[in-house]
């Protein structure tokens, strides 16, 4: 027979902290990086194209101011510093074209740069009223997009003819698109490269921010294992009050224990010390009253012992830190199962495996639970029993077999109930199973009987163990 308490619980939505700061520093240095890229990009951008237009307007205020009319014929006094208008199609050009009054054109190209080639520049759009310079871009099938700057002049103001010039300056778009590309790449490297470095330090911030939480578990992991029974060591000002809560809790926990304890045990010593006085007066009357009061008052005293132990199981649930070595308690029962029944001259081995194994309760519920198992083997055992603990998880299980009769499977299950005898024949009150099996589900824990590898009984008791 199992006796077991089963919960069914139901899953949790875990949500790590650590991962939710985590992720929330990161969207914001990329959310601040991408903003901040793009702001300088455009700013760049902003500042290219406004040097690029200047570019041409100092071309183009070069360029008027050398363009002249030599015996009627246009040509320029001195030539254009820029060295790149005197190389072939070099990405920057000037060209002047002859206009009526009218603004038609008489002759594209009356005089080019060298850099155009064979090339000749398309006039474009006619200024707005009362300006004489123009900007526009030109898609050439040869000389790729160029940005246009143009100015219309007039150089004899005697001439009623009115005879115009248009004075225009291009550039290849190139020259301005592959320094923002250029930049754009550097730019994004950097930007890459300071996320990169503002993530880590985002993680190493929170990993050192959240480090307390680790030391705190660490601490809680030792008062549930035992070793210790308060929150030790000093902690951020953010989380000291919760670790002071945390302990006060752990002292009211102790505190209700131990009045648990003192109750228990004056409970005993005032209802015990009647019952020695009964039992007294019955030992000296040979009569069939006297049998009777002595019948009652063994029944009474294990009835005492049933239920002042399932009181400290249940106190002792409530508390934390329990913490019972498994290896003293087994050899000390040893021990006295072996005065108590050295007349039988029983053989009993004992196994401990690991030897440091604990207990998560008391130590006299441990005595209690293992002394009435150990009790029951020697009674029916042959000539040997065993008594093992070893760990399985974060339980510790207890195997005590005999080479006794053992029980049939109707009887495996009687055993466990209250107040059955599978013998009467045999001293007890039929309630040492039952207070084990109490026990071990007030411990969350259970006990099963099985056929043991000696012919006999074999009792296995699961309870929690310090992991």
């Amino acid at each position: 027979m199992t006796t077991n308490t089963s919960q069914s619980l139901k899953p949790k939505r875990v949500q790590s902290l650590r991962f939710r700061m985590l992720v929330g520093s990161l969207i914001w240095i990329v959310v601040s990086v991408v903003v901040a890229g793009w702001a300088l990009q455009q700013l760049f951008a902003q500042h290219a194209s406004q040097q690029f237009r200047n570019e041409l307007n100092l071309h183009l205020n070069q360029l008027t101011g050398a363009f002249s009319l030599e015996d009627e014929a246009p040509a320029l006094v001195v030539p254009l510093s820029d060295p790149r208008l005197a190389q072939p199609l070099s990405g920057l050009y000037w060209q002047v074209d002859s206009l009526d009054a009218t603004g038609a054109i008489q002759q594209a190209g009356v005089l080019r740069s060298r850099s155009l080639w064979d090339q000749v520049l398309p006039a474009g759009p006619e200024p707005e009223d009362g300006k004489r310079d123009m900007q526009y871009t030109y898609d050439s099938p040869t000389l790729e997009t160029l940005e246009v700057l143009s100015r219309r002049i007039t150089l004899s103001d005697e001439d009623e003819a009115h005879q115009y010039w248009r004075l225009m300056v291009a550039a290849d778009q190139a020259n301005l698109n592959e320094p923002l590309a250029h930049f754009t790449t550097m730019l994004s490297v950097a930007l890459g490269a300071l996320a990169l470095g503002m993530g880590a330090a985002s993680v190493a911030l929170i990993a050192g921010g959240l480090r307390p939480l680790a030391r705190l578990r660490q601490k809680l992991a030792l008062v549930r294992k035992g070793t210790a029974s308060q929150l030790e060591g000093e902690f951020p000002s953010e989380v000291q009050p919760l670790v002071d809560e945390f302990n006060a809790v752990l002292t009211t926990n102790t505190d209700i224990v131990q009045r648990a304890r003192t109750q228990a045990g004056n409970l005993a010593h005032a209802i015990k010390t009647p019952l020695s006085i009964l039992e007294n007066a019955a030992y000296n009357d040979s009569g069939s009253l006297g049998s009777l009061v002595s019948e009652q008052v063994s029944i009474a005293r294990r009835q005492i012992d049933y239920h002042l132990a399932r009181a400290r199981a249940a106190a002792a649930m409530q508390a934390s830190g329990l913490h019972t070595p498994v290896e003293p308690a087994v050899s000390a029962l040893v021990r006295t199962m072996q005065r108590l029944y050295m007349e039988r001259q029983l053989t009993i081995q004992a196994q401990v495996n690991p030897t440091d194994l604990s207990f998560k309760g008391e130590e006299q519920d441990l005595h209690e639970m293992l002394g009435n198992l150990l009790d029951n083997a020697c009674k029916w055992a042959r000539s040997q029993m065993q008594v093992s603990a070893h760990a399985d998880g974060q339980w510790v299980v207890f195997w005590v077999e005999d080479d006794g009769p053992g029980l049939s499977a109707e009887e495996s299950v009687a055993a466990f109930k209250r107040g059955v005898r599978l013998d009467n024949h045999t001293p007890g009150s039929g309630l040492g199973l039952h207070i084990v099996a109490e026990m071990a589900e007030l411990y969350q824990g259970s006990i099963q009987a099985e056929r043991s590898s000696l012919g006999g009984l074999k009792m296995a008791l699961r309870l929690p163990g310090v992991v």
